[in-house]
């Protein structure tokens, strides 16, 4: 089967189909870089994607994936970037491997499709011109028979007729001739043309043009191979990162196994756990009978009340439900809470003071570390005086020294706060207490004459005890925790301050020991009391920081000390 023998009369056809192949092939070319734009754009927005659902650092989204499940989708997230450079890579091999390779094979196919055509075109002119050199010899070959068979009947024309003179007819005789030995030459001419012309076109027809169409036949099937090859490769491209793209996909599967809703369930109890207990049962109030009342200690302080004073039963108590209700705006208004976390629950308190004496601990290490390698070095340098000068190293050797020393009194203040915390301690002394923002009055009101022990709650809470001799009776009232109210509230009664606080954050007032206030909100449980100094001046101070006195209409006061 050959080109050259089967289809030696369809010159204009084998250029169309072979035109048409190489189009075919840049066809497929262009159908590759396609391929090819799409890998690298879905790559760009798989990363993109990723990018976008990654937590942010130092957010509280950060925080959120602590959880199994949150851990799950980063890790989803991360397979998934590398998923992307996956297709990154199948985008990067078919451009090398077929679209680079098929472009530079296009350009070597037109250029031997146009060499050959070429010597096509140049052995088709030479049997066109060898034809038309056999039909000239042809013709003028015919046209010497004809006027040499002219001369020969007009010589017997002349040679018959009797009136004709004998040179006449010799003439003619000679004419006919001449005209006979023209013929001969075209004949013989035209007899050695004809023979010429069927070597060349038998050369023609079974050589030049096989030996051509052959040629043109080779390169068509090696175009076929060659996108065979391709298409190979296509696939083989693909292939290779399936078992990348497996393992990424396997990943998301023992991320998604690694799942423990259990272990997620602990971690909101160890988040939001208060350390509280229930508040206890609240008892019946009896207003037929002439008595006291008070607020006693709730039952929310129960947990705390190892090495204090117990409570006495013939008071009568009633429930704070506090954590239950709406909070007030003040901690949104406040910014940080204090250094030792009292504003927190007890259980929270505990880890953000352990976390903290952690983060210090850490500090110190580096500190150490930094100090040790530059004491290795000065001792270098001692031994060693060219390398260095001891004395260099003697200012920061010293700073570093300052800021352990610094660190670990940062230390031994948390520990202590979470020592008090975790019940090893007793008590806070004074300092303590005014540093946290809580204190323990050890005095005894003048005013109320009812000896009183106040304790900090980790979440800026208090609890009261009081001597059943001097139990105050006192009406709930609740208030309107919103800042925003449009009418100034009324007083409810006035505050003497025990300490000066400097109300630096938003929503709190300055005050100064021994001033006197006006009440206008009582603390809620939250271990702010809100007051004002003048009509325009108001703000929140620390209830442990001020002596309170509630008018009740005549009927008892309720003191804060």
């Amino acid at each position: 089967m050959s080109w050259g023998t089967e289809l030696w009369d369809q010159f204009e056809n084998l250029e169309k189909h072979t035109q048409w192949g190489i189009d075919f092939l840049e066809k497929y070319i262009k159908f590759v870089k396609e391929r090819t734009e799409i890998e690298i754009n879905y790559a760009k927005q798989l990363r993109n994607l990723s990018k976008k659902y990654q937590p942010k650092k130092n957010s509280k989204e950060e925080e959120e994936y602590k959880y199994t499940s949150c851990k799950a989708f980063q890790t989803t997230l991360t397979e998934m970037t590398d998923y992307a450079g996956q297709h990154e890579v199948i985008s990067e091999n078919m451009t090398l491997q077929i679209t680079a390779e098929l472009t530079r094979f296009v350009q070597e196919m037109k250029q031997e499709k146009k060499s050959h055509f070429h010597d096509g075109r140049k052995a088709q002119q030479h049997i066109e011109t060898c034809w038309k050199h056999l039909e000239a010899s042809k013709r003028r070959f015919e046209r010497d028979c004809k006027e040499a068979d002219r001369a020969q009947q007009y010589f017997e024309k002349m040679d018959a007729d009797i009136n004709v003179t004998k040179a006449d007819v010799e003439k003619a005789r000679q004419q006919a001739q001449a005209r006979n030995q023209m013929a001969d030459d075209s004949k013989s001419d035209y007899s050695s043309t004809l023979q010429k012309f069927n070597v060349e076109q038998h050369e023609h027809y079974y050589t030049h043009i096989p030996h051509i169409f052959q040629k043109l036949q080779e390169m068509e099937e090696k175009r076929i191979v060659r996108l065979c090859e391709s298409l190979k490769i296509y696939a083989e491209v693909d292939r290779q990162v399936v078992p990348i793209i497996g393992k990424c996909l396997d990943g998301i599967t023992k991320a998604a196994e690694s799942i423990d809703q259990t272990h997620d369930s602990q971690l909101v109890i160890d988040a939001f756990k208060s350390g509280f207990e229930p508040p206890g049962d609240v008892e019946f109030e009896d207003f037929s009978q002439p008595m006291k009342r008070t607020i006693s200690e709730s039952s929310l302080s129960n947990s705390r009340s190892d090495g204090k004073p117990e409570v006495k039963f013939g008071s009568k108590s009633k429930g704070k439900l506090w954590p239950f209700i709406k909070k007030n705006k003040l901690s949104l208004k406040l910014g940080a809470g204090p250094e030792d976390f009292s504003n927190l629950p007890p259980e929270q308190r505990r880890k953000k003071l352990q976390q903290k004496v952690d983060d210090l601990n850490k500090d110190i290490q580096k500190e150490i570390d930094q100090r040790d390698a530059l004491t290795k070095m000065k001792d270098v340098y001692i031994k060693n005086p060219q390398m260095g000068d001891p004395a260099s190293v003697d200012q920061k050797l010293a700073e570093l020294g300052h800021n352990i020393e610094k660190l670990q009194q940062e230390v031994q203040k948390f520990q202590g706060w979470l020592a008090e915390v975790e019940g090893r301690l007793p008590a806070r002394n004074e300092a303590l207490r005014r540093q946290s923002g809580a204190y323990e009055s050890q005095n005894t009101s003048a005013v109320s004459n009812c000896a009183q022990d106040r304790e900090s709650s980790p979440d800026g809470s208090y609890t009261e005890e009081q001597s059943q001799e001097n139990e105050v009776k006192v009406m709930t009232t609740d208030f309107d925790d919103e800042f925003d109210d449009e009418e100034p509230l009324p007083s409810i009664g006035t505050c003497k301050a025990l300490y000066s606080f400097e109300g630096h954050n938003e929503g709190t007032i300055s005050v100064t020991e021994g001033e006197v206030f006006h009440v206008i909100e009582e603390d809620k449980g939250d271990g702010w009391t809100r007051v004002r100094r003048n009509e325009d001046e108001e703000g929140y101070v620390p209830t442990s920081y001020v002596e309170v006195y509630l008018d009740r209409n005549a009927k008892g006061a309720m003191t804060y000390i």
